[in-house]
C-alpha cells in the first residue's frame, strides 16, 4: 500500500493543479470582461462629459480706446490676436487684442479715416454674417467697408496684417437719388447683390439695390443701383434690420414692428406688422440669429423673446417660440456665427449667453456698471471684446457646445421653419448658418422599433422550435437539426443585410399581397395537413417513426409559401385595385418605404433566431427526465406535461435565451444600416423605416470633426446603447434568478 499511495498523491497533486489553474483561469477571464467593460463604460464618460461642462466667461485685458467718436462696429478676428473699431466719424482702428510677440494688448496697428463727399450722418453695421459696415454723409452718398487680414510667412512666422476692403468700390455710392441727409441705414450683402435701405432727413425709407455687372471692354465689377422708395406707417422709426438674403427687412417703431418682403425690389410690401403694443413692457432692442430666420426681441424688463415664419391656413407669419430671461433691459443682441446661440448686454452691465435651440440661458454675470457701448464676440466663439466708458476689455469665453442640453437631446425642439416641435435628428447641411438637430429620441426610438420588429417574428418562431426541438423530437432527427439552426449564427450579419436591401426588400415590395396571404395561408395549409393525417389510416399513420411529423410539414410551408406569392398578383388586382403601394399610400394614408420595418424584422429576426433557439432548445433538453416522466406516469399528457412542468422548470433558460436575442436585437447595426432608408422617424408603422443608434454611429461617425459637439454625441449615442444592453441584461439576470429560485425545487 505504501508502493501504490506514492502516485495516487502525485496525481491528486496534479488534479488539484489543473483544478486551481482552470478556476483562477476562468476567475481572470471574468475579471478582465468586466475590467473591459468598466474601460469601455469610462471612455464613453470621458469624451462625453465635456459636452455638459458649464459655460465661462473671464475678464483676460483691458485697455483705454484712443479715439473721440462713438463706436458703431466691435470685432475680433479669428485667431483672437487683432481687434478693430469703427467709430461714427469714420475713423478705423485695429489693435492688438492680447499680447502677441511684440505687440501688447491695446497697441494700434492701423489707423484710416474713410471720408466721403460730405460730412458723415449714419453708420450701421451688418445685422449677422461676415462683419462689415455702411457710411452715409448728409448729400446721400455712402461707401461700405469691411475689415479683413492678410496672412503671410515671412522667415516661417506667421504674421497677420490688418487692412480694409471695399465690397463695392472704395468710390462712394448713391444712397437716396434726392441727396437727402441720411439719418439711419441697414445694408446686406452677397457676391452678385447688395442693399442698402436708409432713413432721411425727411423720413423717407429709400431700398438701393446694387446688382453686380462686368464690364465687357475693361472686365472690372460695376455695381449698378436701383432704388425704391418705402412707404412706412410708423409714426418714428428707432431701429431696422435687413436680412443677409435681402429678402426681409424690420422696421421697429416703438413697440410695432413692420415685416416688409423685399423680393420684389420695385414693389416692397407690408408682410406682418407685429404689434406688441399690449405687452405690460416696452420693446428696448431687436436683433437677428445667424441665418436670419429668427427675431430676437428684448423688453424694457429683462425678457427675450424668439419669433420665426411658421405656416398656417394664411401662409407664414412670425411667430413667438420661445423666451428667456435677463436681468435688466436688453441693450444689444450678438449672433454666434455658424450657432444658433447670442449674447446680450444689459443696462446694468450684465452679459448673458444664450442658445435659442436649447431653449437655456447658459450664462449671466455682471462685468461694468451700466450699458456696454458694444460688445463683440469673435468667430471661433472663444473670445469676446466689450467696450465701456472709455476702455476695451477682453474676455476668454468657454462656450464648445452650447447646443447640447437636455431639453435639445430628449424633448421637443420647435426649430426654424418647422410647423410645431418636433423631435428630429439631422447633424449636419451644407450650410454654416444650419440649425443642428441633435434629438436623441428618433434615433432610441428606432433602436426599440428595429428590435421589437425582429423579437416580433424571432421569439415565436425560435421559441416553438426549441420546444419541439428539445421535447418531441426523436434524438436522431434532432442531431440534424440543432446544429443546422446553430450553423445560421455564423452567417455574416453584413450578407444578411445586402440580402435584405437589394433582394428581400425589392420582392416584398412587388410581392406585397403575397407576403400578406403567407400569414393566413401557411398557418392554414398547416392545420389542414394535420386534419388529413388524422384521417389516414391507423396501419399507415403508424409507419411514420415517432417524433417525424414535422417533416411532413416542410413541402407543406414550401407549398403554401409559393401558393401564396403566386396569387399575389391576382390578390393585387382583387383587393388593390391593381397596386398594392398606391392603394396603402392613397387610400389608406400609410407611408410606405421599399427599405422598412417588415424588411429589417425578416432580416434580422432571421439573425436572432439562432441565439433564441439555442439557448432556449437547451434549457428544455436539460429538464430531468424524472420530472416529466412523473408527470407522464400520474396520467398527464405530454402537452400537460410540458406546460406545467417542463416550460416552469426551463422557464430561466428561456428568459434567458430571449433576453439574448433582444440585446443582439439592440445592438445590431450592419441589418439596419442597410436594410432600411435610414430616416430617423418616430413611426410604428410597419411599412417605414428607422434609424437606430448604432447604425447611426456608423453612418456618421467617420464623417464627425473630432472634438465637436456632433463627435461627442455620438459617444453619447453609443453611451445609451451600453446602458440599454446593460438595463436588458442585469434585468433578465434578475428575473433569472427568481425564476431558477423558485421553480429550483420541482
Amino acid at each position: 500500500m505504501a508502493a501504490n499511495s506514492v502516485p495516487i498523491f502525485r496525481s491528486s497533486r496534479g488534479r488539484l493543479f489543473k483544478d486551481n489553474l482552470a478556476r483562477y483561469g476562468v476567475t481572470g477571464g471574468g475579471l478582465m470582461v468586466l475590467v473591459a467593460l468598466l474601460l469601455i463604460f469610462f471612455y464613453l464618460l470621458y469624451v462625453v462629459l465635456p459636452i455638459f461642462k458649464s459655460v465661462d466667461m473671464e475678464e483676460q485685458f483691458k485697455y483705454a480706446v484712443n479715439a473721440d467718436s462713438p463706436v458703431v462696429a466691435l470685432g475680433i478676428e479669428e485667431q483672437t490676436e487683432i481687434g478693430y473699431r469703427f467709430a461714427e466719424n469714420g475713423d478705423v482702428r485695429f489693435f492688438s487684442a492680447q499680447d502677441v510677440g511684440e505687440n501688447k494688448a491695446g497697441d494700434e496697428l492701423f489707423v484710416e479715416r474713410l471720408s466721403l463727399p460730405a460730412p458723415i450722418t449714419a453708420a450701421a453695421s451688418v445685422s449677422t454674417g461676415e462683419e462689415m459696415v455702411a457710411y452715409a454723409d448728409e448729400s446721400g452718398m455712402g461707401v461700405i467697408v469691411k475689415p479683413q487680414f492678410r496672412t503671410t510667412f515671412p522667415n516661417d512666422v506667421r504674421v497677420l496684417t490688418p487692412e480694409l476692403a471695399y465690397p463695392l468700390g472704395s468710390e462712394p455710392l448713391t444712397f437716396d437719388p434726392q441727396g437727402q441727409a441720411i439719418k439711419q441705414l441697414a445694408m446686406a450683402l452677397d457676391e452678385e447683390s447688395a442693399s442698402v435701405v436708409s432713413l432721411t432727413e425727411d423720413n423717407r425709407l429709400v431700398l438701393a439695390a446694387f446688382s453686380a455687372e462686368e464690364d465687357f471692354l475693361s472686365g472690372d465689377i460695376v455695381w449698378t443701383p436701383s432704388h425704391t422708395t418705402i412707404e412706412t406707417h410708423l409714426a418714428g422709426i428707432d431701429q431696422m434690420l435687413l436680412t443677409p438674403d435681402q429678402n426681409h427687412l424690420f422696421v421697429r417703431g416703438g413697440n410695432k414692428i413692420e415685416v416688409w418682403n423685399l423680393r420684389d425690389l420695385y414693389n416692397p410690401v407690408v408682410k406682418q406688422v407685429i404689434d406688441l403694443t399690449q405687452k405690460p413692457s416696452g420693446v428696448s432692442t431687436i436683433g437677428l440669429l445667424t441665418g436670419a430666420s429668427s427675431l430676437m426681441i428684448g423688453y424694457q424688463n429683462g425678457d427675450i423673446s424668439q419669433w420665426f415664419e411658421v405656416s398656417d391656413e394664411n401662409g407664414r407669419k412670425f411667430q413667438r417660440i420661445r423666451g428667456f430671461k435677463s436681468e435688466g433691459a436688453v441693450t444689444q443682441f450678438v449672433s454666434e456665427k455658424g450657432r444658433k446661440g447670442f449674447m446680450t448686454t444689459t443696462e446694468n452691465g450684465r452679459v448673458g449667453i444664450y442658445h435659442a435651440t436649447g431653449d437655456t440661458k447658459l450664462f449671466g454675470e455682471k462685468f461694468v456698471d451700466s450699458a456696454g457701448d458694444a460688445l463683440a464676440l469673435s468667430p471661433r466663439h472663444n473670445a469676446s471684446l466689450m467696450e465701456h466708458d472709455g476702455n476695451v476689455y477682453f474676455y476668454k469665453v468657454e462656450n464648445e457646445y452650447p447646443e447640447v442640453t437636455i431639453s435639445a437631446l430628449w424633448t421637443k425642439v420647435w426649430y426654424e421653419g418647422y410647423p410645431d416641435p418636433q423631435f428630429v435628428w439631422q447633424s449636419t447641411s451644407g450650410s454654416d448658418e444650419f440649425e443642428p438637430k441633435l434629438s436623441l429620441m428618433p434615433l432610441t426610438f428606432g433602436t426599440i422599433k428595429a428590435a421589437f420588429y425582429a423579437m416580433l417574428i424571432a421569439v415565436p418562431i425560435a421559441l416553438a422550435g426549441a420546444i419541439y426541438t428539445a421535447y418531441f423530437m426523436t434524438p436522431k432527427m434532432r442531431t440534424w437539426v440543432k446544429p443546422t439552426v446553430e450553423i445560421m449564427e455564423a452567417l455574416p450579419t453584413v450578407i444578411l443585410g445586402f440580402l435584405a436591401g437589394l433582394w428581400l426588400a425589392p420582392l416584398i415590395e412587388e410581392n406585397l399581397p403575397g407576403v400578406l396571404a403567407v400569414l393566413f395561408l401557411v398557418p392554414f395549409g398547416i392545420l389542414l395537413s394535420a386534419y388529413l393525417f388524422n384521417l389516414l389510416p391507423k396501419d399507415f399513420a403508424n409507419r411514420l417513426p415517432e417524433g417525424w411529423q414535422a417533416a411532413m410539414l416542410v413541402p407543406v410551408v414550401l407549398f403554401f409559401g409559393w401558393l401564396s406569392f403566386a396569387l399575389s398578383p391576382a390578390l393585387e388586382e382583387l383587393l388593390f385595385d391593381g397596386n398594392a403601394r398606391v392603394y396603402i399610400t392613397n387610400e389608406l394614408g400609410i407611408s410606405f418605404d421599399q427599405r422598412n420595418s417588415l424588411v429589417v424584422g425578416l432580416a434580422m429576426g432571421f439573425a436572432v433566431i439562432p441565439t433564441i433557439f439555442s439557448i432556449a432548445e437547451d434549457a428544455v433538453f436539460s429538464v430531468p427526465g424524472h420530472l416529466s416522466n412523473g408527470s407522464l406516469a400520474l396520467g398527464a399528457t405530454r402537452w400537460q406535461t410540458l406546460t406545467r412542468v417542463v416550460l416552469l422548470t426551463a422557464s430561466p433558460g428561456i428568459f434567458s435565451a430571449v433576453m439574448m436575442g433582444l440585446g443582439r436585437a439592440v445592438g445590431e447595426t450592419m441589418i439596419v444600416l442597410m436594410a432600411t432608408g435610414n430616416t430617423p422617424l418616430m413611426d410604428w408603422s410597419i411599412f417605414q423605416g428607422m434609424r437606430t443608434l448604432s447604425a447611426n454611429i456608423a453612418v456618421e461617425m467617420p464623417e464627425a470633426e473630432v472634438g465637436s459637439s456632433h463627435y461627442r454625441i455620438l459617444f453619447l449615442s453609443a453611451f445609451v446603447l451600453f446602458v440599454l444592453t446593460f438595463i436588458f441584461n442585469t434585468v433578465s439576470e434578475f428575473v433569472r434568478q427568481r425564476l431558477r429560485e423558485r421553480y429550483s425545487s420541482m
